[in-house]
């Protein structure tokens, strides 16, 4: 028996997708000026999707691939430094509200075992 539900095993793998993310993002702006740098994404939103249809959460992986869609730059660099600090804010902010949710559900159970 799982101590955690099926939600909560999923808030779980949204921090890991959120974090892998934040990861990439964070490598995308180091690199911005490195002259033909490929930008990289994590599009765990769809592996979460996934994941939850399938009730497997706990074991599903982030990777950072390639963003062909990207505008390549003179210098050969797909990397817009305004688009990845905005997305990088974003994504910050969504694990904040993850992590929040997470905490909340986890103060419930503390609060029906009376450790609270």
């Amino acid at each position: 028996m799982d101590l955690f539900d099926p939600t909560q095993n999923l808030l779980g793998a949204a921090m890991r997708g959120a974090a892998a993310r934040q990861t990439a993002l964070a490598q995308n702006l180091a690199n911005a000026n490195t002259p033909g740098y490929q930008r990289v994404d994590v599009d765990f939103h769809s592996m979460l999707e996934q994941a939850s249809g399938t009730g497997d959460a706990e074991t599903v992986g982030f990777t950072a691939e390639v963003d062909g869609a990207a505008r390549m730059r003179l210098d050969g660099s797909t990397v817009d430094v305004d688009r990845e600090a905005a997305e990088l804010a974003a994504n910050g902010l969504e694990y904040q509200a993850l992590v929040s949710v997470a905490q909340g559900r986890i103060g419930i159970i503390q609060s029906a075992l009376g450790v609270r």
